[in-house]
């Protein structure tokens, strides 16, 4: 049984077998590894930095993330673990006097030599492509091939002579296990950072602390100057003279209904006028009945 146009379909085209797993295409992956930043994929250039996980950026990419932490932004999880600044390292990277970059593909039909690359190692001159091991120091930044470190053991840097340890030795671009020894290495140093800080204090309990410490001080210097009266309570004479001077503050000022006050006088036994005297309640006129006393009838509610 045929197609239209007397085709005969073969078994593998009519029968679908499990699907092939795709492969990554090597060089690829290493021009993306070591000529892209890992934030922004765009062309590494000076200055170029590397995480503690061994992992390159554009400097400025760094910058922006850490300015602009989005949840939209898909490639931030390659960077979750920079925290700051502090958290990554610039590179110092040696030139390859053999690389030529664009400079002579200007018609564009030149061929593009994955195996030359941008930067090579100092010591022993292997290019930085990707096919041999390369490691920075996190102390000076300073970039060697492993074969480099490995032939000339030393416990300086080779290039500026910087003191380094073997925790300070971290492999760009390395392997998932050489990932996950970074990582617990990356862990390990933020903990003890931790705990070397001092916990600060309470403004109000470093005050009270000043203010006990100032206390102490002073006692001994009241000591030694032999007048215990200053720093004692009020003898009794002192109290018994404050008394009577509050006493009579208090009948100056004339407030009535606090103890130690002058008693009230009656208006009645002053010595003012009659008609003055009138004027009050306590007056011998206000006591009168109501039958002695005059009161004022209108007829009309009307005022004229």
């Amino acid at each position: 049984m045929g197609c239209d146009g007397g085709t005969i379909p073969k078994r593998h085209e009519l029968v679908k077998g499990p699907k092939k797993v795709e492969k990554v295409d090597k060089d690829a992956e290493l021009v993306a590894q070591w000529n892209y930043c890992t934030l922004s994929q765009e062309i590494l250039r000076r200055p170029i930095v590397a995480c503690e996980l061994g992992r390159l950026y554009n400097k400025d990419a760094v910058i922006e993330f850490l300015l602009d932490k989005s949840a939209e932004k898909a490639l931030g999880k390659a960077a979750s673990h920079i925290k700051s600044m502090k958290s990554v390292t610039e590179l110092k990277l040696s030139d390859n006097p053999a690389w030529e970059g664009d400079r002579g593909n200007t018609k564009g039909d030149k061929h593009d030599d994955l195996q030359r690359a941008r930067f090579i190692c100092p010591v022993v001159g292997l290019e930085m492509n990707g096919r041999h091991r390369f490691c920075f120091l996190r102390c000076c930044g300073c970039v060697f091939s492993e074969r480099a470190l490995k032939e000339i053991k030393a416990e300086v840097c080779h290039t500026c002579g910087a003191a380094f340890q073997e925790d300070d030795v971290i492999v760009l671009n390395g392997t998932k296990e050489d990932v996950e020894t970074l990582r617990t290495r990356m862990e390990a140093r933020r903990l003890r950072a931790k705990q070397v800080k001092k916990p600060r204090k309470p403004k109000a309990a470093e005050s009270a602390s000043k203010a006990d410490s100032s206390e102490a001080l002073l006692a001994p210097s009241e000591a030694k100057s032999g007048k215990p009266g200053e720093a004692g309570p009020e003898p009794q004479e002192k109290r018994g003279a404050a008394g009577p001077r509050s006493a009579a503050n208090g009948a100056s000022s004339g407030k009535a209904g606090k103890p130690g006050g002058p008693p009230k006088r009656s208006i009645a036994d002053s010595e003012e006028s009659e008609t003055y005297k009138s004027l009050f309640t306590t007056h011998s006129s206000a006591k009168r009945s109501k039958e002695e006393s005059a009161h004022w009838v209108t007829h009309t509610s009307y005022c004229f």
